[in-house]
């Protein structure tokens, strides 16, 4: 079967593709690994970030997109022709439609370089919606009625709080807070509380095991392996889930703040509307516990983490193909 359509989730940590019919077919990192100093790709995704932290001096992996946008061209160009090869395949004889994620506050110029990037990477029509639009449509909230919807959708790069009402966003905010962000909190919190040096990978671990957005009674723990920096050699340290809470609350609350600021330009009646139906997270970020209990009691607005929420705007792109003349409308949105 010949694939004619593509939703890409083009996320600052992970990218993942969705094909209409076989679902989602690729989720790996967004990560590439260049040979120095010819800057040749030598791999992409998951491969590329099995050598972060291990390479030899000379191999270098590196992120194309810095903060939801791309920060170098050229290899976001490789890394979209990665992907997009390997969803339709070698011998796939049409070039396909592509829905692209790119964050709400991505400018005219960066919108292009995203639609030349896939375009050059062997795409036929590429359509670029912004993400909280698809988030919403990927948590099952339905864009194009007249009441409001708020989402928050945390990701790698980017935190984005929009109030979404007839097809559109009404008024948003976007925060260079997100996950990367809270795994160099925890990098930072253990290296000052127990002179402990860790890498990325394990940051991403402990975040994912033992991760909390309030304290716990009962409290989980994690065994981090890292680098002495007193003496230099290897050490074992038992890290505890309130510990991480209390790394990442600083990021958390400029996360609230920035919630508080979109519900301060947003209309009454839509404020009502959305206290009455509460606020939808999603995003890999979001999954972070009792999140959901932290923005409520931040907002005293009941909030929801979206089913899936990690997909939520790869199932966006998908409604998007599924319907393209419905939702014309956003496609044509230049804002």
């Amino acid at each position: 079967m010949f694939i004619r359509k593509i939703g890409i989730d083009l996320g600052t940590a992970n990218t993942i593709v969705f094909v209409p019919g076989k679902g989602f077919i690729i989720n790996e990192p967004t990560i590439v690994a260049l040979s120095m100093p010819e800057n040749t790709v030598l791999a992409v995704g998951q491969e590329a970030k099995e050598m972060i932290g291990k390479t030899p001096e000379g191999i270098v992996p590196y992120k194309p997109l810095k903060d939801g946008v791309i920060a170098d061209y050229y290899i976001t160009k490789a890394i979209l022709k990665y992907f997009i090869t390997k969803a339709v395949g070698k011998f796939n004889f049409f070039k396909p439609e592509v829905v692209i994620s790119v964050p709400a506050g991505i400018t005219q110029t960066e919108r292009r370089a995203v639609i030349n990037a896939a375009k050059e990477a062997g795409v036929r029509e590429v359509y670029v919606v912004k993400e909280p639009i698809l988030a919403a449509l990927g948590a099952g909230i339905p864009i194009n009625n007249y009441s409001g919807n708020m989402i928050i959708n945390i990701g790698g790069g980017t935190s984005e709080v929009a109030v979404v009402s007839l097809g559109g966003i009404v008024t948003w905010s976007s925060l260079r807070i997100a996950g990367n962000k809270f795994d160099q909190a925890i990098m930072d919190y253990i290296k000052k509380k127990y002179s402990l040096a860790i890498g990325e990978q394990t940051a991403e671990a402990i975040k994912i095991e033992i991760g909390t957005a309030l304290p716990l009674k009962d409290q989980s723990q994690y065994t981090v392996r890292g680098r002495d920096l007193i003496t230099g050699l290897p050490k074992d340290v038992v890290v505890k889930s309130n510990e991480i809470a209390e790394a990442l609350t600083p990021h958390l609350l400029g996360i609230a703040s920035s919630v508080q600021g979109v519900f301060n330009s947003t209309p009454p009646e839509l404020v009502a509307d959305i206290m009455e139906k509460g606020i939808i997270l999603s995003g890999g970020s979001a999954q972070i516990r009792l999140l959901d209990e932290f923005f409520k009691r931040m907002t005293g607005v009941s909030t929801y983490l979206a089913e899936d929420p990690l997909f939520c705007v790869a199932k966006g792109t998908g409604i998007i193909l599924d319907h393209l003349d419905v939702y014309k409308r956003i496609l044509s949105n230049k804002r």
